[in-house]
């Protein structure tokens, strides 16, 4: 089982590089999870065609040990596993604390025996990576951690806190950084600035993602860019990224 956490700022496309990254590995007939680890409870929502998936810490304030797996599991777009973690009404609670309280209790609950998934990836907000927000890559979840940055700058400062934080805990055993990921913004030296990061941690950019009007329209409609126009040249770039995220992944199994 391969297990991946994509981190990035708020606002940066990450769920729907994710979306259409889970979507681009399910076509190949791979077993996909995905796991929303962000308080707005909506990385999977693309994949489940506008409906929303209940959250784990939802469903844990309502019914405690009653919980059971089924009640967080939901099936999306070809066969996807789609969970979301949650978090607090805003204001009144950590909103770290629904991820800690999903990823315990898929882990309890023996989610991934049941499920057999090929490949598991943690969606996870990356504006603050303390808490319940470092739980992903965590020894004994996520193998490995792509950050998704464009050349903006508060971008960029934040994917070089997530790098950081990623090289801070190597030596704990916890995932390690797998590379960057450019979803352009189409600013000044865009390019050449994500590079510079990506040197700095002594890394790479392993994925380029274009801008592309289909994205927004597809999300209109509901459904992932891959479900939408799966033979579009946007399309083939998510494919190609699915295909690099994953060999990066294979070489230490």
């Amino acid at each position: 089982m391969i297990r991946i956490a994509v981190y990035g700022k708020g606002g940066i496309g990450k769920s729907t590089t994710v979306s259409n990254v889970t979507a681009a590995l399910a076509e190949t007939g791979l077993k996909v999870m995905q796991i929303g680890c962000d308080p707005k409870a909506d990385s999977t929502i693309l994949l489940r065609h506008g409906e929303a998936v209940p959250a784990v810490l939802d469903l844990y304030n309502e019914k405690k040990q009653a919980l059971q797996l089924e009640d967080m599991i939901r099936i999306g777009y070809n066969g996807v596993i789609c969970v979301e973690a949650g978090g607090p009404t805003p204001g009144l609670g950590c909103a770290g604390r629904g991820i800690i309280t999903a990823l315990e209790k898929l882990k309890e609950l023996g989610a991934y025996d049941v499920y057999k998934p090929d490949v598991v990836i943690y969606d996870v907000l990356g504006d603050v990576v303390c808490g319940g927000f470092s739980m992903p890559m965590r020894n004994g979840y996520a193998d490995k951690v792509f950050i998704i940055t464009s050349g903006e700058n508060m971008a960029i400062h934040a994917a070089a806190n997530i790098a950081m934080a990623v090289d801070n805990f190597k030596n704990r055993g916890y995932a390690e950084l797998g590379g960057f990921i450019l979803n352009r913004r189409d600013v000044p030296r865009e390019e050449e600035k994500v590079e510079e990061l990506a040197e700095d941690f002594c890394t790479s950019v392993i994925g380029t993602l274009s801008y592309s009007e289909q994205v927004p329209l597809s999300e209109e409609q509901k459904k992932t860019l891959m479900e939408c126009y799966p033979d579009s040249a946007m399309a083939g770039e998510y494919r190609t990224l699915a295909k690099q995220m994953y060999a990066i992944c294979r070489e230490d199994v």
